[in-house]
């Protein structure tokens, strides 16, 4: 389980969607009855004070529980920004990008919302990220300034693209 993030945008891609709405019906269906089973069955043994399973599972229950109640309220408010033929060529919400500095280090990613980049998201940065903002609507062959907290540094777009990945 992932823990409560401030988030800024309410975007999210079909696949981050399809994700979180994953993860919401396994620890719904799943883990959560898993759980109450094992604190039904602690609770048999007698004596809840000095129980360790009982209130390790019922901690358990309240984080899931936690997330459950984030889950449902957050996927309510998310967008999905389906993918546009017209995007090709621009740096849009779900492009992969792969840039390079001056010296010759690359960094590929995919610009996604913030929700999608926790947990296995190898790869992927937020829309709110100031690298994203900074390449937002730039084209291959642009070059883009990110101000950092060690300064200013320059990007140069090689590719995009939507579909699959680089």
């Amino acid at each position: 389980m992932t823990s409560r993030v401030s988030v800024k945008t309410n975007l999210i891609t079909a696949e981050g969607l399809a994700k979180l709405t994953h993860e919401l019906n396994y620890l719904w269906r799943e883990y959560r009855p898993e759980i109450t089973k094992k604190v039904a069955w602690a609770a048999s043994l007698g004596d809840r004070s000095e129980n360790a399973d009982y209130k390790e599972n019922k901690r358990l229950l309240r984080q899931i529980d936690g997330r459950v109640r984030f889950l449902r309220k957050r996927i309510e408010a998310l967008k999905v920004v389906p993918y546009a033929a017209e995007q090709e060529g621009k740096v849009f919400f779900g492009a992969w990008v792969e840039i390079e500095n001056d010296e010759g280090v690359k960094k590929r990613f995919r610009i996604v919302g913030p929700d999608e980049i926790y947990g296995d998201a190898k790869g992927y940065i937020s829309i709110d990220s100031p690298m994203a903002r900074a390449l937002l609507k730039k084209e291959v062959d642009d070059d883009a300034s990110v101000l950092t907290p060690t300064g200013e540094q320059f990007w140069y777009i090689n590719k995009i693209f939507y579909q699959g990945g680089l």
